[in-house]
This record gives C-alpha cells, sequence and structure tokens, in this order.
C-alpha cells in the first residue's frame, strides 16, 4: 500500500530538467481574453474564436516536451502516470461545471433541457466535438438557442489528443528514432489537416463538420507538436549573441501582429478562415510559443506580468464557464443592447469569481490530492471523531446539485419541445409557403403593371372592395397607403422574424413572395437571392429582415445589396434584439448602407417597437400577433412613400 502511495505521489512531480516558462500564462491570457471578447462584444473582435488554436498550440507544444523529457530521462513514457495527471486536472473542474450547468437548467432553465443527457455523456468521455456535428448548432449562430456547452467541443479534441499521443509517440519514437523524420512526419500531417479543412468547407451554410471536426482541427496541436519536437525547451541555450536574441524578439513580436491582426479581421464567415486562414494563426501562434520559449529572448519576460499569470492559470476554468454565465446571465437581463459594454464586463467579473473559486477549491485541491487516500478519507469522513467537522455539511449540496442533474438528465427530452412561439411560426410558414406559388405566377403580371405609371394612376383611383377595407383597417393602413403596396411584386428574405410575420406580410402584400428561415444568417441570405434571380423570380422590390441572429459586418451588407443589383429597391428592416449585444452595432450598420447605396431604404423597426414590450413574446424579440399587425403596418406605411405615384 505505501509502496502504490509511494509511485502516485511521484506521479505528480515535475520532471528534473523540466522549465516552469512563465510567458506561456501570458498566451494563454491573450487566447482566454480573444475568445471571451469575441463571445461578449462580437463586433469589436470578429476574430476572437481563433483564440482555440492558440490553446491548441501551446497545448501540443507543452504536452509532447513533457513527454519526450520523460523519455530521455527514463527511457519509457508512464502512460498511467500521464492519463492520471491529465485527469486530476482536467476532469474536477469539467464534471464540476457539467454538474452545475445542468442543475440550473433543471431548476430555472427547462427550455435548455433537450439533450441534457447525451451532452453531459459525451462531455464525459470526450465526444462531444462528434456529437455536435451530427446534432449542434453552428458555432456562429447566437441566437436560434444558443447552448451554455457548445464551447466544450474543444475540449473533446484536446482529450482525444491526450488519449492517443503518448501511445503514437512512444511507437514512433521506438519505430523511426531519428527525430528530424518524426518531426517532418508530424508536419505533414498538419498540413492534411488543414488541406482537409479546406475541402470539407462547403460554405457558411454547413459548418460543423469542418469547425467541430478532430480532423479538420488537429493542425493547430500538431504544429505545437512539431515544435517541441524540434525546439524542446530544456535544449535551448540561454546564452546566445545579440542579433540571435534580436532575431528571435523579432519573430516574437511578428507573430504577436499577426494573430492581433487576425482577431481583428477574420470573421468566422469568411472563406479565408477554413482555407488557410486558422492555419496561419496557429502558425503564428507556435511562432510566438517559440520564441517564448528561448530563455536567450525577451519575449517570455514581455509575456511574464501578474495579471497575465493569474489569468493564464485560470484559463481553463475561464473558458469552461464562460458560456453558462454568458447564456444565464442573458436570458434573465432582457435589455442587454442597452449598455452592451456595462453588461459585459459584469458577466466577465462573474466568469472571474466563479473561475476563481474553482481554481481555489476544486482544480487545484484536486489535482494534487492522492486518491489512494480516498478510502480512508471517507471512512474518516463517517466516523464519530471525524476530523472534518462542519465541512462535512459541504455534501449536502453537492448531492443535491448531483441529484438535480441526474433527475434532469433522466427526464430530458431527445427533441427539444415546441414553444407558442415556434408553433406561430411553423403554422405562418405554412400559409405562407402556400401563397408563395401563387404570388410568384402573378409578380410578372404585377412588374409589368407597375412599369406604366397611368396604369397605377388607375388602380389608386379605385375604390377599396369590403375585403380591402377590412384588411387596410386591421393595418392600420390609409386607402392610399394600401393600394400603393397591395400589388406591388415584393420578394422577402428573413429569418424567424420573417418567418413568423409572413401570413401577415402577403394579406397586405398580395404579390408578395416569402422566403424566411429560423436562424437564418447574413450570410446565407446572398446564395438565396442568387438562386431566385437565376430562376427569375427576384422581384423589383426586395425586403430584408436580417441581423437578429448574429452581428453583421458592412462587408456582409455589401455582398447581399451588390448581389440584389443596383436597378431594384432594397428596403432593409433593422432589428429589435434587446436581448444581445450587437442590436446598437447591427442597426447602425444598416444605416450606413442606406445612406451609402442610393436604392437601399432603412426601416427603422426598433425606433418603432420601443417601449411597446406588449408586442412581443416573452423573448422580447419576436413579434407576437399584435406585433404582427404592427411590424407589417411599418413596413408598408415606409415603401408606400418610396413606391407613391406622382
Amino acid at each position: 500500500m505505501q509502496q502504490a502511495q509511494k509511485s502516485n505521489k511521484s506521479r505528480g512531480k515535475r520532471l528534473k530538467k523540466s522549465r516552469y516558462i512563465t510567458g506561456f500564462d501570458g498566451i494563454r491570457a491573450l487566447a482566454v481574453a480573444g475568445v471571451i471578447i469575441y463571445h461578449l462584444l462580437p463586433y469589436n473582435l470578429q476574430g476572437g474564436y481563433m483564440g482555440v488554436p492558440i490553446f491548441f498550440a501551446v497545448s501540443g507544444y507543452l504536452i509532447t516536451d513533457l513527454l519526450l523529457q520523460e523519455w530521455e530521462q527514463n527511457g519509457r513514457i508512464d502512460f498511467i502516470g500521464f492519463y492520471v495527471r491529465r485527469l486530476k486536472r482536467l476532469y474536477p473542474a469539467l464534471v464540476a461545471m457539467l454538474i452545475g450547468t445542468g442543475a440550473y437548467i433543471t431548476l430555472f432553465q427547462r427550455s435548455l433541457l433537450a439533450n441534457l443527457r447525451s451532452i453531459i455523456g459525451t462531455n464525459l468521455v470526450y465526444l462531444y466535438n462528434w456529437w455536435e456535428v451530427g446534432h449542434g448548432q453552428s458555432y456562429f449562430d447566437r441566437f436560434n438557442g444558443e447552448s451554455p456547452f457548445t464551447h466544450l467541443w474543444s475540449l473533446s479534441i484536446e482529450g482525444q489528443y491526450y488519449l492517443i499521443w503518448p501511445l503514437l509517440l512512444t511507437a514512433m519514437i521506438i519505430l523511426i528514432k531519428r527525430k528530424q523524420i518524426i518531426a517532418w512526419i508530424m508536419l505533414a500531417f498538419a498540413v492534411l489537416s488543414a488541406v482537409l479543412m479546406g475541402l470539407l468547407y462547403t460554405g457558411p451554410d454547413n459548418l460543423n463538420r469542418v469547425y467541430y471536426g478532430t480532423d479538420t482541427r488537429m493542425f493547430s496541436i500538431v504544429l505545437g507538436v512539431t515544435l517541441a519536437i524540434i525546439w524542446p525547451a530544456t535544449h535551448l541555450k540561454a546564452s546566445i549573441s545579440n542579433r540571435g536574441r534580436w532575431t528571435l524578439n523579432w519573430m516574437g513580436i511578428g507573430a504577436f501582429v499577426i494573430m492581433g491582426w487576425l482577431y481583428f479581421v477574420l470573421s468566422g464567415q469568411s472563406v479565408l478562415a477554413y482555407r488557410g486562414g486558422m492555419f496561419l494563426m496557429s502558425l503564428a501562434s507556435v511562432a510566438l510559443i517559440a520564441a517564448c520559449a528561448h530563455p536567450g529572448s525577451d519575449v517570455n519576460r514581455w509575456l511574464t506580468n501578474p495579471v497575465f499569470a493569474w489569468v493564464g492559470t485560470r484559463s481553463y476554468g475561464i473558458y469552461l464557464y464562460q458560456f453558462p454565465v454568458m447564456i444565464f446571465y442573458e436570458m434573465r437581463v432582457t435589455n442587454i443592447a442597452a449598455h452592451p459594454l456595462w453588461n459585459a464586463l459584469i458577466e466577465i467579473a462573474i466568469i472571474c469569481v466563479i473561475s476563481e473559486l474553482s481554481y481555489r477549491y476544486i482544480e487545484n485541491p484536486l489535482r494534487r490530492y492522492h486518491y489512494s487516500e480516498l478510502p480512508s478519507a471517507v471512512k474518516n469522513f463517517f466516523s464519530q471523531q471525524s476530523t472534518f467537522g462542519l465541512k462535512r455539511l459541504w455534501v449536502i449540496p453537492v448531492v443535491l446539485l448531483v441529484g438535480i442533474c441526474a433527475y434532469g438528465s433522466a427526464i430530458a427530452p431527445s427533441k427539444e419541445a415546441k414553444t407558442a412561439l415556434q408553433k406561430d411560426i411553423v403554422k405562418n410558414q405554412a400559409k405562407s409557403a402556400r401563397k408563395n406559388k401563387l404570388a410568384l405566377a402573378k409578380q410578372k403580371q404585377a412588374e409589368a403593371a407597375a412599369k406604366s405609371v397611368k396604369r397605377q394612376r388607375e388602380l389608386l383611383k379605385k375604390k377599396l372592395t369590403p375585403s380591402q377595407k377590412r384588411i387596410a383597417n386591421n393595418y392600420g393602413l390609409t386607402k392610399l397607403q394600401y393600394l400603393t403596396v397591395h400589388q406591388q411584386p415584393v420578394t422577402a428574405i428573413g429569418d424567424s422574424i420573417m418567418a413568423d410575420t409572413s401570413h401577415d406580410l402577403q394579406t397586405v402584400f398580395q404579390q408578395a413572395y416569402v422566403s424566411a428561415a429560423v436562424g437564418r444568417q447574413i450570410w446565407q441570405a446572398s446564395s438565396v437571392i442568387k438562386q431566385l434571380k437565376n430562376k427569375g423570380e427576384l422581384a423589383n422590390n426586395v425586403v430584408i429582415n436580417l441581423g437578429t441572429n448574429s452581428p453583421m459586418t458592412a462587408s456582409q451588407i455589401d455582398s447581399v445589396i451588390k448581389e440584389i443589383g443596383p436597378k431594384r429597391k432594397v428596403f432593409w428592416i433593422n432589428c429589435h434584439v434587446p436581448t444581445r449585444n450587437w442590436e446598437t452595432e447591427v442597426n447602425r450598420t444598416i444605416a450606413l448602407a442606406a445612406k451609402k447605396y442610393s436604392n437601399v431604404y432603412m426601416i427603422d423597426w426598433h425606433s418603432y417597437s420601443q417601449g411597446n414590450s406588449n408586442w412581443f413574446w416573452q423573448d422580447n424579440v419576436h413579434p407576437n400577433p399584435t406585433g404582427n399587425t404592427k411590424f407589417v403596418q411599418l413596413v408598408a406605411t415606409d415603401m408606400s412613400k418610396v413606391l407613391k405615384i406622382k
């Protein structure tokens, strides 16, 4: 028993020649800061999601460097010891996060219960990324039922790497022996992984396979592995020439500049991100790691300070708890958009507090705990003379949380139950689909009539039929407004807001074709427009309602407007999404596009609906039946001003 305890304790000791490189905490801090800022303020750092490849590269380097040191000192790698250390480091906080989040969902947010059992199970065996490929939503769909577990995909890839790599490295050392050849093989694997990502990328509509797949994301880790083989930390000499020192310094500075540039410019919907962009970020990360690892450079010192040390050592917890905090907070605070920066700071503060508590009371103690002592500790816990004292009371909330999470997992449905809003959207989409065929059949005739000013004037002089009068009254339209728009050929393209209002829209705009989909993003619009143009089905008046589901850039709006063309009128409805921090920026971007293009008109739904919470369902984003009427009233009123006959 004592021998086993001694063996277990030795597994936790640092290797004799191992160096703790403090600058790596700085690199981790830069990575986690990018991810957090991207999720909280996506307009300000649209490439922040690429903090993950930085984490991967650091992990690839550090783990391989330690394994190679162990091989050099002992002539073997202690697989069991390695796996035990990894589990002790990673598992306690992961399990705590899964239990805490699952319990919160069970108690307070049952709309997120769907698939909880599968999500927890696949995370515990580090296969969640592959589950996400088949079941999860896009990482960039920030509105449509965003999950508090989505970000854990990267931990599964890391877990798979920890399981396989020690075995594979040992086999390669024994069979190939020469490190140079092993390094070339690993570099080839990294390039192959990056090429596979580019080949499997088919566009922004279907990102899950390339974004979550182990094979398409492994290049970042493998580049770190390659660096560790050719640039081992314990073999680098501190004594180098001044020229060599500044070569390393400039390499680090250049890498930092490239990483910062990619943080600010490379959107997650960009083709370049998947065909070279993430690979470039990984190369830059490896260059920064190389400069930081060398004891002769100044980069390690530059990246060492108390703030970076605190963030870097707690980066695992910060990454773990970020999504649950953000999603639960934003579900409770209904007007995030009013003060996005203040709310972001509050969320960061909550994440930091929880991460600090996790680090102090879960991660650090359990990483150093000798589990061989567990049986005697349990016996001591239940004995009358227990040394634990009042600390034993902590078992009560722990057992309660585990029980609540287990209950939630047991009752969790495999499919999300439809809410009243979702049922309303489905009903309106079905009605819209029936009317779309009729609308397309009549649009050509209506287009010809619209070109004749004389014909339009004659139409405006007509009296309203009883049915038309009722429609005009229901939607608060004057006779002139109604007659101006009711036979105008219109193509309406949008997301769930458009899907929800589609029936009302086609009631007033009788020649409107509606293409709406729940969760539709700005980067999906161009392909929809292109398909309609190719079929000759894109009307001269195009109504766009996008911006609810995620932030969007000026270049993304430009591409949509250019695809529609300068000869068509574009009516872009801005968004009412107070529960998301991008509302103000999205609406500002739409307003700037309306000023930039003479054929683009902004319909200000945001201002019109302000202060009318009774127009919306419980989410305060989607219009309810009253809101649908007001929505269409605004669209018809604004369009009639532009389309009026002189």
